[in-house]
Parts: structure tokens; C-alpha cells; sequence
């Protein structure tokens, strides 16, 4: 739903210079030319956006099916659309070539239907190779921009359509956080809400920060009145979002704290569940785990991730924090909040990693018991310190890999049946797809629930008895 009438915008001036005006006039424009493109072809025009990667871009996603449907596509999950947009992840090499391999079937697609437009847009547009191997290799791609002007959608879109020609916009610094885009949510209960863009940190294996740029925080004025609005429009959860929200508000000219920013959020209104990821270690407060601890809004799940447990590790991966920071840390937070559920992140096979670095990373591990952990094994990217150093063997990491995984099914299974035979409260999310007589829902501590009951109750808190516990999920009956 778009904030302004796009009839009463008069495309006979010209275009504002300010934001987010300038691209509402552009919406008006592209909404004139595609009702003349579907007058011809007698049909509605569709649109498909894909999405890889994080949280974040999903939410990014959301912004760009707003201003699509704005301007009068029609959304379709099918990729034979009248146009294609992928909203790319560059974290790691193998998301590079699972976008290079999804261009091959829509230029089959796009032979058959010549009109069909296709974007690119997101983190792995801001890598100079990848642009040039685009410009080069993929001329049927009709539209490429990066992750710092995505709000630039409507405009961009125009000249492609009047024009009839490709365009290419990649910025190397954002020079804005425009407000107020047309957003096209996935889900009507919940929302994810941006409150940072960017990365300060450096980690040395990590892309982000050469991606999305350096930190920045949102006004909290602007956050707060986004959120009011959504509770208003029947969304009861929402997810904060940032590479880093642990050190929101530090670049603000007016500096807030991001515990202060939950305090602020708890007060509105119709929302009754709040989440937040992702949490850097180094800078996760005793004033954040008080706030968690008593507050009657913020769900018992705390996403933490550690990477590796070797202290060694910790300072070539430039992280901030030792080992045993972080069992300080993770252990305060179970002491505080003891039913709090901890998820994880974990690299194996960083460069230098040796068997005594790995089995300090089991040792974390079983002493903090995650509900959960992501497990990768660690990925070189061109163009962050830690590809220039000296890699682990294959045949080593992926032991290693194996051996890590299987400690931690094997924990997460004995830690999450925990709350068996309880009764509690859970968000339903959605009919069960692989048996519609189930419902499926998520716990405040983000382990999901399997019940009998009607779509009818999707979207609402309910309670329900936990019955049996089948490993990372259980099976109950709503009471």
C-alpha cells in the first residue's frame, strides 16, 4: 500500500529533487507505461522477486515488491514473470554461483518472451567482478544495482521501460536512509523492521561491511512510527534488524542505546512479541541482558554467535572477544534469563584452525548448550583479509565439520525437550506443509511447534500443550 495517492502526483513538472517524492513521481510514470503495456498484451503484467541471503534482504524484498505492485505488476512466485528480480547474497562464493546458474533458465524464459525485464540488485552487485562479468557475459540483463540504492527501484525501472535500454547504477556509498517506500509484507502478524544498515566491525572473512557500507542507524522517531503503524495494520510481532544492533544508535547525533530503543518499543501498543537479531558478542551489555530479562514483550531467544571458540581464532577473524569473554557472556545470560534459548553461528576451517583450536570450539559448545547453531565451513571471498591466508585442508575441515555437527544435533536434542508436558504460548504461523490438518507456530524461544487445529488461527497467540519433543521441534494440543 503506497503512503501517497499516486493520481494526484502531476508527472507534467518536473521530477522532486527530494525524497521519498521523487520516487513516488517516478511510480506515476511507471504505472502510465506498464497500463499501457498490459493494454496491449490484454493481460495483467507479472512480477517475481526472489530472494537470497539474510533477514535483511528479505526485508529489502518486501520494499521492492511494494513499489513493483505500486506501479501495477502483479506478484507471481513463478520466475516465467513478465519481470524477475534477485535480490542477491555475496556472503559466500557458492551464493555467486547459484545466482549465475538461475540466469541461464531465465534467459531460456526471456527467448521465449523478448519483453520479459530482469533485475539484479543486492550485496553481489557492489563487486566490481561481478559487474564486469554481468556487463560482458549476461547482456539480456536488463537492470543491475547495488544494496545502497535500492530505494531508487521506481526510478531506475522508468528508464529501463521508456527507454528500452539496460541500466546499470551501482553507488559506492549510501548517501541517504529514505523513509516511507511502499511495502508489499510477506506476512500480515509479523515484520521485520530495519534499525541499522551496515557494519563497522571487519571481521576478516566477512564481505558485509565492503557491501552495505559502513553503520548506520535509523532515527529512532522513524523506527518507532514504522512500528506503530504496523501494529496498527494487525502485526503482533516484529523482528529489528541489523548487521549489528548491539551497536545501534552510537552514530545517532542524539545517541541511544539499544536497550533503550527496546524500552521505547515495548510501549507501543498491539505488539505483543519482539526479536532481534543479529547480536555481536563484543558489545551485548549487562543493561541489554536486564532489559531482556524483564521485559514481558522480548522473546526468550538470543542469537549469538560465536564463529570459533579458539581465542586464537577469535583475534585473526578479528572479533573482539576471547573464548572466555564469551562463556562469561553466554553463561551470564543463561544465569539471568534461564529460560532463554541460544543460537549460534560457527566457522570451521578457518585458515590456521588446528585440531587444539577445534576442540576449543567443542568445548564452548557443551558448556553453553545451543538450542541451535549454524554450521558452515568457512568459505574464502575475494577481497577480505582471510582469503590471503593460508587455508585448512579439505579432508581435515570437513571432518571436523562432520564432528561439530553431530555434537550439536546431539546437544540441541537434549536441551530442547526441556519444556515437555508444559503448556505455552505460541504464534501461529502457518498451515503445516506437510500435513494440512497441523498447524505450525513458533515458541517466545523460536523452537517450533506442530498441532492439530484451523488455518483460521493463523496469525494468532495460542496456547498449547507440548506433548513429545521430536529433536529441534514438538508436537502438542491446543488447550
Amino acid at each position: 500500500m503506497t503512503k501517497y495517492d499516486l493520481d494526484m502526483i502531476d508527472v507534467t513538472m518536473p521530477p522532486p529533487e527530494y525524497e521519498p517524492m521523487r520516487q513516488y513521481y517516478f511510480m506515476r510514470l511507471c504505472r502510465d507505461i506498464l497500463g499501457r503495456m498490459q493494454a496491449e498484451k490484454g493481460r495483467p503484467l507479472t512480477c517475481c522477486v526472489n530472494t537470497f541471503g539474510c533477514q535483511m534482504n528479505a526485508r529489502d524484498s518486501e520494499k521492492l515488491l511494494g513499489v513493483l505492485t505500486a506501479i501495477g505488476y502483479t506478484e507471481s512466485e513463478d520466475e516465467n514473470a513478465d519481470l524477475v528480480l534477485y535480490n542477491t547474497c555475496t556472503v559466500r562464493e557458492n551464493a555467486n554461483i547459484r545466482v549465475y546458474g538461475r540466469l541461464g533458465h531465465l534467459h531460456h524464459y526471456k527467448k521465449q518472451n523478448p519483453d520479459m525485464l530482469i533485475g539484479l540488485c543486492g550485496c553481489m552487485m557492489q563487486e566490481q567482478k561481478v559487474v564486469d562479468k554481468l556487463r560482458s557475459s549476461y547482456p539480456f540483463v536488463d537492470l543491475i544495482f547495488g544494496t545502497h540504492n535500492v530505494y531508487k527501484l521506481a526510478e531506475l525501472l522508468y528508464s529501463v521501460l521508456s527507454e528500452k535500454r539496460r541500466v546499470i547504477d551501482i553507488w559506492d556509498k549510501a548517501e541517504a536512509i529514505v523513509e516511507d517506500l511502499p511495502v508489499n509484507r510477506k506476512y500480515s502478524f509479523k515484520s521485520g523492521v530495519n534499525i541499522s544498515f551496515g557494519c563497522n566491525n571487519f571481521c576478516t572473512y566477512c564481505i558485509v561491511p565492503y557491501v552495505r557500507g559502513r553503520e548506520r542507524s535509523r532515527a529512532p522517531e522513524d523506527i518507532l512510527k514504522e512500528i506503530r503503524a504496523l501494529a496498527d495494520d494487525g502485526v503482533i510481532e516484529i523482528m529489528l534488524l541489523g548487521q549489528n544492533v548491539n551497536s545501534y544508535g552510537k552514530d545517532l547525533e542524539t545517541p541511544m542505546t539499544f536497550s533503550e530503543l527496546l524500552r521505547e518499543v515495548e510501549k507501543i501498543d498491539g505488539i505483543k512479541r519482539i526479536r532481534f537479531m543479529t547480536s555481536h558478542p563484543k558489545d551485548l551489555s549487562d543493561e541489554l541482558i536486564a532489559v531482556m530479562r524483564d521485559s514481558q514483550k522480548i522473546c526468550r531467544h538470543l542469537h549469538l554467535p560465536l564463529q570459533s571458540g579458539s581465542t586464537k581464532l577469535l583475534k585473526a577473524m578479528n572479533r573482539k572477544y576471547t573464548k572466555e569473554d564469551y562463556l562469561a557472556l553466554a553463561l551470564k545470560i543463561r544465569r539471568e534469563i534461564p529460560e532463554i534459548s541460544i543460537t549460534t553461528d560457527i566457522i570451521v576451517g578457518f585458515p590456521g584452525e588446528t585440531e587444539e583450536d577445534f576442540q576449543d570450539t567443542l568445548d564452548v559448545v557443551r558448556k553453553v548448550r545451543y538450542e541451535s547453531a549454524f554450521t558452515f565451513i568457512y568459505s574464502p571471498r575475494t577481497g577480505t583479509p582471510a582469503a590471503k591466508m593460508e587455508q585448512v585442508p579439505d579432508k581435515v575441515v570437513h571432518d571436523r565439520f562432520d564432528r561439530l555437527l553431530a555434537e550439536v544435533q546431539d546437544i540441541a536434542k537434549e536441551v530442547c525437550c526441556r519444556d515437555t508436558g508444559k503448556t505455552m504460548e505460541v504464534l501461529v504461523e502457518e498451515v503445516n506443509e506437510k500435513d494440512p490438518s497441523l498447524l505450525t507456530g513458533r515458541l517466545s524461544n523460536h523452537i517450533m511447534v506442530h498441532f492439530p487445529g484451523c488455518p483460521e488461527l493463523v496469525g494468532r497467540l495460542v496456547h498449547v500443550k507440548l506433548t513429545s519433543a521430536h529433536g529441534f521441534y514438538y508436537h502438542g494440543e491446543m488447550v
